[in-house]
């Protein structure tokens, strides 16, 4: 619930209150306002440059809007910005005034002022130690005065109940729980809690007694150290029932009430929740249709997650609020009392039971589940279902309880398949068949999980109306199908109607057709009648013609027996699609024959018996001779020059006389064959030797009783005219050609004959077991080939005939393309070692090429690598290409640095080839190129300096060579008076190191150029260093001088050290700090130096521009600079001690420095929270010792401000200085 207070009228609150927007936000929005007030301000300036707009007018608008800006801002009452009418006047006029540059373009010095700001922000300075510090840091080193002690009056100790408005609630697995009583400042003796239960709204008291204090505050001191005697405890004190708790009396030590804010909390029921479960099976396209349970605190909320076929959903929240329930936790409430003295009625805090409905569409078929997630009461207890048992607040854990699971079944469709009430089910009587059903679902496949129940309708097929409707006298039946196979058996003619189908889930839907029509047809029957069949030769029957005459449902199948006296039963099968046919019987033997109908059967019934009709034909046959060819078709395709063969079958009485003929280009050949005793003979011509049409004719036939029969039986057979034959065509009028190395070409090849044609071939000169067989199936084919040689036609053979194979166009031949080749033309510079071709050595920088001889199809394409390795950096490789137009290519070599060059070349190709990788070996030139000598100063550059009173001896300076020794030197010294220079040579040098000794005889007053002209070394090579040579300076000069600017030897840390010089700068000057040697360079005659460092400062020696160290002059000037004083309060920190009224702290002062000591501190008001500090009192200690205690008893932030020493003096505010230094209005204390 809100919390009201009272709030009187206070003239200084500001306007905007602090809860809405706080002082630091409000003062942080005026500055963005003023910033941008600046740059509009700065826009009308820069359009007054470029526009000339009218300066007046934008003068008088900028003090109009400063005017109200500064005047109107007090009025805000914002903390810190609340400044006094004479500040604001100065403000206003300072507003004004840069309006008046700004706006009236009054030139301003900008560039001095910007040099004043780089140097403020870039202020270095060079201290003693050589490098360059800022003053500031060390002016201002706030290192020097740490610490600050805030002393607290404890205010009156207070107590509350529950102070951060934590849930609590008991349940089945958390039987108590522990309210937290957070006291602070205060040693309670007595605490009495007010318990108002949730069913019967009665109350009570709960006294927790000292004892039981003391122990919770034992507990509560555990979490604090032992020196924290000031901090809140917060005392956990354990319920087991649950209420409304109210903190109603706290007594502490002094036995009286302690201040206690009111804030109840309540201890309800845990929530919990389940799901009343509905049974599992569902049908696509119904309801879901079941309730979750809750028992919790209301209003609540319920969190439940889906899964549909394994596949998460999501969570949903459901906001539960009964009806008609009034309750406070319904609102936000961040602390105070749920329940008034008067009112005491807690029933709204009751666990109540609620019951939700779910209810949505079952859209999908498969698994469905519905989980609850978590629970929520009104007072932020929350049941999660969802994490496991050892995890969960509130010990819950999912089980079947909290589920609902669906299985969606498809509903199921059935329809008749094949037959309907045009096309019915013909089925022999006394039989059954099974009712043709097609089963379906919904959804993409059947139901194969369920059995199906269907119902359907039946009417004899005698109680059908003319026209094919149901009747009267329809009876129903109801039929499980086990599978989708085997539907219900039907027997009884009449009609069949679907009326339902279901499955043991769902009902369905019957599609159409949906009526079938069953018919029981007559059985079968046969009736036959015969006819001999009359032969003129033989003067007998030679058969039967025998008429068939059916009843019953076609097609019929007539089963019956031949049996031949003295012979096998031969069994026959009449296939008949009508109701009468004509069957011829004609055996090909002679001999007494029984004809025996066995049994007769139709589409519907199967073979119904003929035996009681005793239905047997006999007859005695004797047939005349007849031959046939054995094949159907007789015909023959044969080569040229071969016999042709047929079967020929004969019938009749052996033995016979067969005469036949061939007929070709209107000539007969006629033969005879007697005495033929098998049924099978084969007749075979002569060789064909002309091409063309061939016809085989058989004339007649004679048996043994010289009876003679014509025939009328032909083959035909088609002689090739010619055999087939296989060439190699031409290419470009020759049977040879040149191609590149490993390509294919396709050799023509010219075939006569049928295709297929199978060409045998082979390559000259390799053994015929290595030949090769291919397959062309057109006149003018191409032979592949990727090897070269003579390629030779052995042997051809087309789809039906052996063939021959032409000479001389048997053969051709393949040749190759010589691939591009490289070598290095041979040269006296030139030495082969191997696969290596070694070139003379030669001099860094001089010209060298190599030539190479190329032999191939122009223009050449080269690449190669340069390996360049050089004796002590890494070696390098670069990769070059080059294309060449002639047999002979120049490439330049490279000498521009020393080491050793390896070409190696890669790849070659020309015109015509690429680079073969495969059958390719690189070719390798090397060369040695030497570095020319080189030789310098050891220290180049170096200026070697003489003072003019040393005259004994010669100057050395040493030089370093390089190369091969022995060395020569040429060496150049030039006075800078003089205009020619005076050469010195130096020959035979066997060392890399070598001192040059001047001539001092040569030496004046003044500077000397010394400079290496020429170095040669043993190998030739040699390297010119006229002009731009190594070059060292020779310089004789006088002594310079040095005194101090100030006459004292004291010096504070931050002071300024001081001296001038004489002589000609720049200046070395060398000195001791801290025990070690130091130089320094000035440029000017002024030398100063910041101290930085507290220690000894003394100047050892001075050399200037025109001396050398060897003749500097010799000095002893000592500085002294002492440490700056410093001062720590409470070891350096912020420390802050809570004492009662009328107690005192000690704060405990410890310097740093030079006894004695001066301190200044000053006690401010403790800083709060948009408000600044005030000093209240500013005091003055002195100490002959290092430390110093003051004990204090007032309120406040004490700090230091100021310290002084012996010697130096640094303060907050004013920066640090000693005695005529920086500081010097500080005095030096001084023991009295």
């Amino acid at each position: 619930m809100p919390t009201l207070s009272s709030q009187g009228n206070d003239s200084n609150a500001p306007i905007i209150p602090f809860h809405v927007v706080d002082a630091p936000s409000q003062r942080l929005y005026i500055s963005a306002f003023y910033v941008g007030l600046t740059v509009w301000r700065l826009y009308d300036y820069s359009r007054l440059v470029s526009d000339q707009t009218d300066s007046l007018w934008l003068f008088m608008k900028w003090v109009a809007i400063d005017g109200l800006f500064l005047y109107g801002l007090p009025g805000l009452r914002v903390p810190w910005l609340e400044w006094s009418s004479s500040t604001m006047t100065m403000l206003f006029l300072l507003h004004a005034l840069l309006n008046g540059v700004l706006m009236f373009r009054i030139p301003i010095p900008l560039e001095s002022w910007l040099i004043a700001f780089t140097k403020v922000m870039y202020d270095r300075e060079l201290a003693v130690s050589e490098r360059r510090v800022k003053p500031a840091d060390i002016l201002h080193n706030s290192s020097l005065i740490l610490g600050k002690q805030i002393i607290h009056i404890l205010p009156e100790g207070s107590a509350m109940l529950n102070p951060n408005q934590r849930p609590f609630c008991i349940g089945t697995s958390k039987t108590s729980v522990e309210l937290p009583i957070r006291i602070n400042q205060t040693t309670p003796i007595l605490i009495e809690l007010l318990r108002i239960d949730l069913e019967s709204n009665t109350n009570e008291t709960i006294t927790v007694t000292n004892r039981e204090i003391g122990k919770l505050k034992k507990q509560a001191d555990r979490e604090f150290g032992k020196n924290d005697i000031t901090s809140a405890r917060v005392l956990k004190f354990p319920v087991k029932r649950t209420g409304l708790y109210r903190l109603q009396r706290v007594v502490d030590q002094s036995k009286l009430e302690v201040q206690r804010r009111l804030s109840d909390t309540l201890v309800v029921k845990c929530p919990s929740a389940s799901v009343k479960s509905v049974p599992q099976d569902k049908c696509r396209g119904e309801l879901s249709d079941f309730y979750l349970q809750a028992d919790a605190t209301p209003p609540l909320k319920i969190k439940y997650s889906k899964t549909i076929n394994r596949e998460d959903l999501g969570f949903t929240f459901l906001s539960v609020h009964p009806d008609n329930l009034v309750s406070p936790l319904a609102q936000q409430r961040r602390s105070g009392a749920l329940v008034t003295v008067q009112d005491t009625d807690v029933s709204w805090a009751g666990p109540k039971h609620v019951e939700v409905s779910l209810n949505e569409t079952l859209g999908i078929s498969g698994g469905w589940q519905y989980s609850i997630d978590e629970v929520h009461d009104a007072c932020g207890n929350v049941a999660n279902y969802s994490w496991p048992e050892e995890e969960s607040h509130q010990g819950s854990s999912r089980g079947s309880h909290l589920e609902q699971i669906f299985t969606v079944h498809e509903r199921p469709k059935v329809a008749l398949d094949g037959c309907d009430s045009q096309r019915p089910l013909k089925v022999a009587q006394g039989r059954s068949r099974r009712l043709p059903l097609r089963l379906t679902s919904t959804g993409s496949r059947e139901i194969g999980n369920s059995p199906h129940t269907i119902s359907y309708t039946f009417i004899p097929q005698n109680k059908l109306s003319p026209s094919g409707e149901p009747g009267v006298g329809a009876r129903t039946e109801i039929y499980t199908l086990q599978d989708t196979l085997h539907g219900p058996e039907i027997y009884e003619p009449g009609l069949y109607t679907l009326k339902s189908v279901s499955t043991g889930f769902c009902a369905g839907d019957v599609l159409e057709p949906a009526s079938c029509l069953l018919l029981n047809p007559p059985e079968p029957d046969l009736t036959v009648r015969a006819e001999n069949i009359p032969d003129k030769c033989a003067g007998s029957s030679i058969g039967l013609m025998v008429d068939l005459d059916l009843i019953g449902s076609p097609p019929f199948q007539v089963r019956y027996n031949i049996h031949r006296k003295g012979g096998r039963v031969t069994a026959k099968i009449e296939k008949v699609d009508r109701l009468r046919a004509q069957l011829e019987l004609r055996p090909s033997e002679a001999g007494h024959y029984t004809y025996e109908f066995l049994d007769v059967s139709d589409s519907v019934y199967d073979s119904r018996s003929l035996k009681h009709k005793n239905l047997a034909l006999e007859q005695d046959v004797k047939p005349p001779p007849s031959a046939r060819f054995a094949d159907i078709s007789p015909k023959r395709k044969a080569c040229i020059e071969e016999p042709v063969s047929f079967s020929v079958h004969l019938s009749g009485e052996a033995p016979w006389t067969l005469e036949y003929e061939l007929v070709h280009g209107g000539t007969r050949q006629k033969q005879s064959v007697q005495d033929i005793e098998s049924e099978r003979y084969t007749v075979t011509t002569g060789k064909l030797v002309d091409g063309g049409d061939y016809t085989l004719a058989l004339t007649s036939i004679t048996d043994k009783s010289g009876c003679k029969a014509f025939l009328e039986q032909e083959a035909k057979i088609e002689v090739r005219r010619q055999r087939p034959k296989a060439s190699f065509g031409q290419i470009e009028g020759k049977r040879n050609t040149k191609t590149l190395e490993g390509k294919k070409v396709d050799l023509p090849v010219r075939l006569t004959g049928e295709p297929p044609w199978t060409v045998t071939y082979h390559i000259q000169g390799e053994p015929e077991s290595r030949s090769s067989a291919k397959t062309f199936r057109y006149t003018n084919d191409v032979l592949e080939v990727s090897t070269a040689g003579i390629y030779e036609l052995v042997d051809v053979h087309d789809a039906s005939c052996p063939g021959s194979v032409e000479d001389p166009a048997n053969t051709f031949e393949v040749l190759w393309i010589h691939r591009p080749s490289l070598d290095v033309l041979e040269s006296a510079m030139i030495e082969r070692v191997g696969n290596k071709c070694i070139k003379k050595e030669i001099c860094e920088g001089d010209e060298d090429a190599i030539e190479i001889s190329l032999t191939g199809t122009p223009p050449y394409d080269i690449k190669y690598e340069q390996h360049w390795k050089p004796d002590r950096v890494p070696a390098s490789l670069s990769e070059k290409k080059i294309t060449a137009g002639l047999s002979r290519a120049s490439i330049r070599m490279e000498t521009s640095q020393a080491g050793l060059y390896e070409y190696k070349f890669l790849e070659l190709g020309d015109s015509l080839y690429d680079h073969d990788r495969r059958n390719s070996s690189p070719l390798i030139v090397q060369q040695t190129v030497n570095s020319r000598p080189s030789a310098s100063f050891t220290d180049s550059g170096k200026t070697y300096s003489y003072c003019k009173e040393d005259e004994a001896g010669d100057e050395v300076i040493p030089i370093t060579l390089s190369g091969l020794a022995p060395f020569h030197l040429e060496i150049g010294i030039k006075h800078h008076a003089t205009a020619k220079p005076e050469i010195v040579n130096v020959p035979y040098i066997e060392t890399n190191q070598y001192n040059f000794h001047i001539p001092h005889r040569v030496l004046a007053l003044g500077t000397h150029a010394v400079t290496i002209r020429k170095v040669r070394d043993a190998r030739g090579c040699q390297r010119k260093t006229e002009f731009d040579g190594p070059h060292a300076l020779v310089n004789v000069a006088d002594i310079p001088s040095i005194s101090p600017v100030e006459a004292k030897t004291d010096y504070c840390v931050g002071d300024r050290i001081s001296y001038t010089f004489s002589g000609t700068p720049p200046f070395n000057v060398f000195y001791t700090f801290e025990g070690k040697e130091r130089k320094a360079t000035a440029s000017s005659t002024n030398f100063r130096r910041i101290a930085e460092k507290p220690g000894n400062f003394t100047i050892t020696a001075l050399s200037d521009k025109a001396s050398t160290d060897a003749c500097k002059a010799r000095t002893e000037i000592t500085k002294t600079i002492h440490p700056m004083p410093s001062v720590r309060i409470s070891k350096g920190r912020t420390a802050e001690i809570d004492i009662h009224e009328g107690g005192e702290a000690e704060i405990l002062f410890e310097f740093g420095g030079t006894p004695p000591f001066e301190v200044t501190y000053t006690r401010s008001t403790n800083a709060q929270k948009g408000r600044m500090s005030q000093v209240l009192e500013t005091k003055n200690e002195v100490s002959h010792q290092y430390t110093k205690t003051v004990s204090a008893s007032d309120e406040g932030t004490y700090e230091v401000v100021a310290i002084k020493d012996r010697y130096c003096a640094f303060s907050m505010y004013g920066g640090q200085g000693g005695k005529g230094g920086s500081g010097a209005g500080q005095k030096m204390l001084t023991y009295r």
